[in-house]
């Protein structure tokens, strides 16, 4: 299982030393992720900075941008890498393609589809010089005049990974992709019945097997030994609050018979109650979605709690310039035994 860094950055002047070390300490990737900041800007920097560690996005926003617009950002990032970009893409949820970002939310899944089929056709036009003419329901991309096409490089095969939770996003990820984000919030039980079987249908469809893709997960850990164990158990007990308050994420809560709670979470956001909804996070649903044990146990208890369902996994809470640098090492090497 490879073991990655999460970086929710918010200095780009702290880049380049987490770069650094995580390159140097073992890691097998970096992930940025689009909250409250951009997620490509940052892996410049980490690309400069680092030689060996792949670098992603976990996850860019899809739709407020243009395929060729994600087409040219990826292309840029793989050659300056040398071929150790990933490209993660999410569709977000209605409220905040509407109301946050102003865009048209219409069909995620097969919006997304289009999304990565047209940024395929601009990587196969400028790699291969081939004619740009893509035709779909939600993009029409007919134009590359030689002003505006890149020239083709050596590390062209550029991986794209979504993210998920439902049915036919798993289905489209198994059939298109070359990875799979499953989203924070899951159970074992989720991912063994409802992601896995349904990414197995996509790869069916496609005539691919289930090495041809990688799971990946940022997973929920409260290492006990840590000063900060409690505010990290505290935040965890607010974000699945908060996932679950939300209508796509509510089939995880159903499957593990919590459906009444979700309903109670759902209600307390709608009125702005955010404080009063990690108290209905109970010990039990605690214990569900995240792994607890000192730093030295947890590699051991997430590789056994994952072993056959995730490819790669990174840790909730981000790495932090100067911060646990020997644990995280240690953490590391737990990974690779």
């Amino acid at each position: 299982m490879k073991f990655d860094a999460s970086l929710l950055v918010h200095k780009l002047e702290e880049m380049p030393a987490l770069a650094e070390f995580a390159d140097e300490a073992g890691f097998d990737g970096i992930w940025t992720f689009e909250t409250s900041h951009e997620p490509f800007l940052p892996l410049v920097l980490a690309a400069e900075h680092s030689s060996r560690v792949s670098l992603g996005t976990s996850i860019a926003v899809a739709f407020p941008r243009s395929p060729t617009i994600l087409a040219q950002i990826a292309w840029d990032l793989a050659r300056f890498s040398k071929g150790r970009f990933i490209l993660g893409l999410g569709t977000q949820v209605k409220g905040h393609n509407e109301r946050r970002f102003g865009v048209k939310w219409e069909k995620p899944v097969e919006k997304i589809r289009e999304v990565i089929l047209a940024i395929r056709a601009v990587w196969d036009c400028w790699q291969n010089r081939t004619r740009l003419n893509f035709q779909g329901t939600f993009f029409k991309l007919t134009l590359m005049t030689p002003f505006f096409s890149q020239e083709p490089h050596e590390y062209s095969r550029i991986p794209i990974f979504v993210a998920g939770v439902n049915r036919r996003m798993c289905q489209l990820s198994g059939e298109l992709c070359e990875g799979f984000h499953a989203h924070p919030l899951h159970s074992v039980r989720y991912l063994r019945e409802r992601v896995l079987p349904s990414i197995e249908v996509g790869l069916t469809q496609s005539g691919r097997e289930r090495k041809s893709i990688e799971l990946s997960s940022s997973i929920f850990v409260v290492p006990t030994d840590d000063p900060k164990a409690a505010a990290y158990e505290a935040e965890i007990r607010e974000q699945v609050s908060f996932y679950a308050s939300t209508p796509p994420y509510r089939p995880v809560f159903d499957l593990e018979g919590w459906g009444e709670i979700a309903d109670r979470l759902k209600g307390l956001a709608a009125r702005g109650e955010w404080n009063a909804m990690p108290g209905l996070i109970t010990d039990e649903i605690l214990e569900r979605f995240a792994v607890r044990g000192t730093w030295a146990e947890l590699p051991d208890r997430v590789l056994k709690k994952y072993d056959g369902l995730l490819d790669r996994v990174s840790y909730y809470f981000p790495l932090v310039p100067g911060a646990n640098e020997s644990k995280w090492r240690a953490t590391v090497k737990g990974f690779k035994r």
